[in-house]
């Protein structure tokens, strides 16, 4: 047991002269770190493509709300019965 001590203290040095990562190990955390950044982009990206997608959305349904009041007042402005000046049929008279 006492000599574990002695062990884990030469460790303890030898990893602050190495730095807390072998080569492979930094190398490693290096490319997690760049996907991470990637990922978070990524998602920034997907975020203000969902906004821009329900903004969409809510513009159609807007527009299509005001295409069917538009056909309702269409529909109501013709079946008003226009009574014509001259009478229908054949022009005489020529």
């Amino acid at each position: 047991m006492n000599r574990a001590k002695a062990i884990l203290t030469e460790w303890d040095a030898y990893l602050a002269a190495l730095g807390k990562a072998t080569p492979g190990a930094a190398k490693r955390d290096a490319a997690i770190a760049d996907l991470k950044k990637r990922l978070a982009k990524k998602t920034h990206e997907c975020t203000l493509l969902e906004n821009k997608l329900k903004a969409a959305h809510t513009a159609t349904a807007a527009l299509f709300h005001d295409n069917e009041a538009l056909r309702q007042q269409l529909h109501k402005d013709t079946t008003t019965m226009v009574t014509p000046i001259r009478p229908r049929g054949p022009r005489q008279g020529r």
